[in-house]
């Protein structure tokens, strides 16, 4: 992982973020840790489908399923 990429994510430390997976799921959750494979903890997870939610708790995602991280939108 770059730098850059570990800052990021670093700033986002228990923040909520939205990550999008390669099964083209999203999920949302406040962001608990990161390794420098991208796995990362989410806590208050859930998942967001065609305006449904689904609650997941507390989830360990892996670095290599992930496509994209970013904050989520607060409000």
């Amino acid at each position: 992982m770059s730098d850059a990429a570990h800052r990021l994510l670093g700033e986002n430390l228990g923040q909520d973020v939205l990550v999008k997976l390669r099964s083209s799921e999203v999920v949302r959750g406040k962001l608990k840790s990161f390794d420098q494979h991208l796995n990362i903890v989410l806590e208050d997870a859930y998942e967001v489908a065609e305006n449904k939610l689904r609650k997941l708790g507390t989830v360990v995602i892996r670095g290599e399923n992930i496509v994209i991280i970013s904050p989520a939108p607060r409000g």
